[in-house]
């Protein structure tokens, strides 16, 4: 019987306490833990109209809490409309600081869906609809509301045959009886991909 050399005999015994040995929970790289709130405006959409936008903002939503439970979220509604409220017409400081002082948030989670690449097939049975292959971009950023500065940004794209399109003067519009049904899995992949700092991790 060859006898294993006794150097090569450590090295396996080490490989193998660490592939067996126990994992060791890692914080997310996004902590929010040490903010007492949090701020989310409403995603906007480019390039589409309907509720895409307010489903992957209730879906990022929903996984924050998920990856972070106990985390303070404050909605604030479309950031359009907090941008019409501060008289202004972009969001800057003055925005942001107009935002920290009545939501009382010293962060705000910002994002916006471009919708790019739509191959229609369209269907005239029983109602002008379509379905489509549609190439989506999802960009998060997270802004301090005093200084302004981005401090996380995330963009993530996905490409899914969606159903349940409708067409309004040769715009595409996202509003399906059941959203879920129709481009949920879309929503839910981009939103799994753009919330990867959020989670924690074992090593």
């Amino acid at each position: 019987m060859t006898k294993m050399n006794p150097i090569c005999a450590l090295l396996s015994t080490a490989v193998l306490a660490a592939a067996c040995g126990p994992k060791v929970l890692v914080p997310p790289r996004l902590d929010l833990e040490p903010f007492p709130n949090v701020g989310l405006a409403t995603f906007s959409i480019e390039n589409a109209k309907g509720d895409l936008n307010e489903m992957a903002t209730q879906g990022f939503l929903s996984e924050l809490f998920h990856a972070q439970p106990g985390v303070r979220v404050i909605e604030l509604g479309p950031l359009e409309r907090l941008i019409d409220e501060a008289g202004r017409d972009r969001l800057d400081r003055e925005v942001l600081r107009r935002i920290a002082a009545e939501y009382d948030v010293p962060v705000i989670f910002t994002g916006h869906m471009k919708v790019s690449n739509v191959t229609p097939e369209a269907s005239l049975y029983r109602f002008p609809s379509v379905s489509a292959v549609v190439s989506v971009q999802l960009t998060v950023r997270m802004l301090e509301t005093e200084s302004g500065a981005t401090v996380w940004s995330n963009s993530v794209r996905a490409t899914e045959a969606v159903g349940e399109l409708g067409v309004t003067g040769g715009e595409i519009v996202f509003a399906a009886q059941d959203p879920n049904e129709a481009y949920g899995h879309l929503v839910q992949h981009l939103i799994v991909e753009v919330t990867r700092d959020l989670r924690p991790t074992y090593r």
